[in-house]
């Protein structure tokens, strides 16, 4: 994240940029700059994984990315007090079976007083879905275009 790192206590202003930037970092599928959003000994939950560390960091999201091709995430911020953030994502991408699916989840999020996550814990359930029905079709990888619809405005 690039500027200013945004800090808590949060604004509600500073948690949706903050969201925001979580959202365009993990939509370059870089897993070295996405772990450096990250305090060097943050403890993830992804699923039934957990995860601790940069190192562990990096290589889980090698290992996703090259399992969830054509990748692409879009993060609402669902609430957030402090130094956490609640978010609902939605992302889609192809499987290594070439077939498309939209993954749902929600995420908790607890920072540092440098910004950077400690915590994250992510639950995230998987549907199967047309190539028809995808809804994310920007230039990828790279972030969301302004105007994009969010997942509210999508339905989703």
């Amino acid at each position: 994240m690039a500027g200013t790192p945004i800090v808590p206590p949060f604004s509600e202003q500073d948690a949706v940029a903050k969201v925001r930037a979580a959202e365009d970092l993990w939509n370059t599928r870089d897993p070295e700059r996405v772990a450096a959003a990250y305090a060097p000994d943050s403890r993830w939950r992804n699923r039934t994984t957990w995860v601790r560390g940069h190192d562990e960091i990096v290589a889980f999201l090698t290992q996703k990315w090259d399992r969830e091709r054509d990748y692409r995430l879009i993060k609402e911020m669902w609430s957030y007090g402090g130094n956490r953030i609640a978010v609902r994502f939605a992302s889609e991408s192809m499987g290594k079976d070439g077939l498309w699916y939209r993954s749902y989840g929600n995420e908790q999020w607890e920072f540092d007083e440098n910004g950077r996550c400690l915590f994250r814990h992510a639950s995230i359930n998987d549907l199967q879905i047309a190539e028809a029905d995808r809804l994310y079709r920007w230039d990828a990888p790279g972030p969301r275009p302004e105007g994009h619809a969010g997942l509210t405005e999508l339905g989703l």
